[in-house]
């Protein structure tokens, strides 16, 4: 059996399958990235599933592929992890998330883009991926994602630069108080996830001037800093992964004329068609 998971920092889905491809468990944890959150915190997160508790002396193989597993320091940590849970297990490899993204988008060369909670590019050849910029996270980059569009609803609300209606649903709907978001970002753990949580109310609400206008921009930053920066930009489809990039096609699509790009797939969520692709071309060599 084996055990996939495509992991961010708010969610993670896991899904056993058999050497036959059948599917046999489909859960949920937390989101368990490594570069966020404290190794205690990613432990716990496994640990209080029910349902890997139940298979986890079953389980021959993980692959993991998670947000903030790019590098080999935070790999290492999240491989250990799940190495010391499944302990039965004869293999474990833990890729970062643009993987998965990339085995779920095409089979063809493109470049995939992920815009979730956080937000990344990669071009891949139809084998291997390529990165052209390295991710520096929340603060310094994630152009279009869910904590970049928090921070933009954030500082226009206090800026005033929010349509008033809009701004008086918007405190009816969160606690904007100064301290209560100085103390989610300061003191308390992983701040992209909260500032994420803000985005819902762009797309939870009727699309007018305003919001378009905000993901237009948040998008196009996206396209300029993370896909014009590929030298295959105007010579291979363009892929999106996550909820953002699906709740944002149409923009996506506008703000790609211009630049003559070419749109592929925009998929919501990765984890079925990662799991066709176990199907059609990892499992047959098990």
């Amino acid at each position: 059996m084996i055990l996939i998971a495509d992991g961010g920092s708010t969610k993670c889905d896991w899904i056993l399958l058999n050497n036959s491809g059948e599917q046999l468990l489909k859960t949920r944890t937390k989101g368990l990235n490594p570069a966020v959150f404290p190794e205690l915190m990613l432990e716990q997160r496994i640990e209080e599933n029910p349902d890997l508790q139940e298979v986890k002396d079953k389980v021959e193989r993980i692959h993991f592929f998670g947000a903030g597993a790019g590098t080999d320091t935070p790999r290492k940590i999240l491989r250990d992890i799940i190495a010391n849970f499944f302990t039965n297990s004869i293999e474990v490899i833990v890729k970062e998330d643009m993987v998965a993204a990339a085995y779920a988008a095409t089979t063809e060369p493109g470049i995939v883009c992920i815009l979730g909670t956080g937000s990344n590019s990669c071009f891949f050849d139809g084998t291997n991926i390529q990165m052209a910029v390295d991710s520096l996270g929340y603060i310094l980059m994630d152009e279009a994602s869910g904590n970049y569009f928090g921070k933009r609803l954030i500082r226009d609300y206090y800026y005033k630069r929010m349509p008033p209606e809009l701004a008086e649903k918007f405190e009816t709907t969160y606690d904007l108080r100064a301290d209560e978001i100085k103390r989610n970002l300061y003191k308390k753990e992983n701040p992209n996830t909260y500032l994420a949580s803000f985005a819902e109310f762009i797309f939870t609400n009727e699309r007018n001037g305003y919001f378009y206008k905000l993901v237009h921009e948040g998008i196009n930053d996206f396209m300029q800093s993370r896909v014009l920066c590929f030298k295959e930009a105007q010579n291979v489809p363009i892929h999106f992964i996550g909820s953002i990039a699906y709740f944002s096609a149409d923009i996506i699509r506008a703000v790609a004329q211009p630049y003559r790009l070419e749109i592929g797939n925009i998929i919501r969520r990765p984890i079925d068609a990662l799991i066709e692709h176990y199907r059609k071309n990892v499992l047959p060599n098990y």
